[in-house]
C-alpha cells in the first residue's frame, strides 16, 4: 500500500469509529487495530487522535459546505430553499457518519464547535441572498441576518432529528421545510410537494 492509499485507509477506518463511538470513544490503538497497522503508523500519519480527528471533521466540513453553497446561486428564490434544503437532506442520507461526526461532539444548539461554526458559515451565505430578495420587495434587508439563522437552523435541526428517524423520505422532509419556511404557519399547504420534481 502507498503512502497516501494508508492515509486513505486509516481516515477511512478512523471516520467510521468516530461516527459510532465520537471522539472520547475512539482510540489511537483501535484505529490501528481495524486497519490492521501498528499504532506508530497512525502517530507518523497523523500525530495523533486530535489530528486524524480534525481531518476527518474538515473534510466533512467542506464536503457539506460546498454542497449547500453550491446550491445558493440563481433562480428563484422558492427553488434555491428547495435546493438547499435538498442539498442538507441529501449529505445525511448520502453521508450518515460524516454527519453524526458533525453533529455527536458538536450539537447544533451549542454556541462554538464544529457544526455550529459550519451552520454559521452556511447561514452567512443564505443572508446575503435574503438580502438582496428583501431589498428588491421592499422589506427591511437588516432582518436577513435572523431570518438566514432561522431557515438554516431548522433545516439542520431537522436534519438531525432525520438522521435517525428516516421517516418521511428526504423529498417529503424538504417539501415540508419548504412548505412551512416559504408559507409560514398561516399558509402551510396541506399536502406540500417539491416544485421541482
Amino acid at each position: 500500500m502507498t503512502g497516501a492509499e494508508r492515509r486513505q485507509q486509516l481516515l477511512d477506518v478512523a471516520r467510521k469509529l468516530f461516527a459510532e463511538k465520537g471522539f472520547d470513544g475512539t482510540s489511537i490503538e483501535e484505529i490501528a487495530h481495524r486497519a490492521n497497522v501498528s499504532k506508530p503508523v497512525v502517530y507518523e500519519h497523523f500525530g495523533g487522535k486530535e489530528g486524524i480527528y480534525a481531518v476527518v471533521v474538515d473534510r466533512e466540513t467542506q464536503s457539506l459546505l460546498d454542497r449547500m453553497v453550491s446550491t445558493l446561486h440563481g433562480g428563484h428564490p422558492r427553488a434555491m430553499l428547495e435546493q438547499a434544503a435538498g442539498a442538507l437532506l441529501a449529505y445525511v442520507e448520502e453521508s450518515r457518519d460524516g454527519f453524526r461526526i458533525l453533529v455527536r461532539d458538536s450539537p447544533v444548539a451549542s454556541a462554538s464547535g464544529t457544526f455550529s461554526t459550519l451552520l454559521n458559515d452556511i447561514a452567512m451565505q443564505v443572508e446575503h441572498i435574503l438580502a438582496q430578495q428583501f431589498d428588491a420587495r421592499g422589506y427591511d434587508d437588516k432582518l436577513a441576518p435572523l431570518y438566514a439563522q432561522a431557515l438554516v437552523g431548522m433545516v439542520a435541526l431537522t436534519g438531525q432529528w432525520w438522521l435517525d428517524a428516516r421517516r418521511p423520505k428526504r423529498d417529503e422532509v424538504a417539501a415540508h421545510l419548504v412548505n412551512l419556511a416559504w408559507n409560514g404557519l398561516s399558509h402551510l399547504e396541506h399536502k406540500p410537494k417539491l416544485r421541482l420534481n
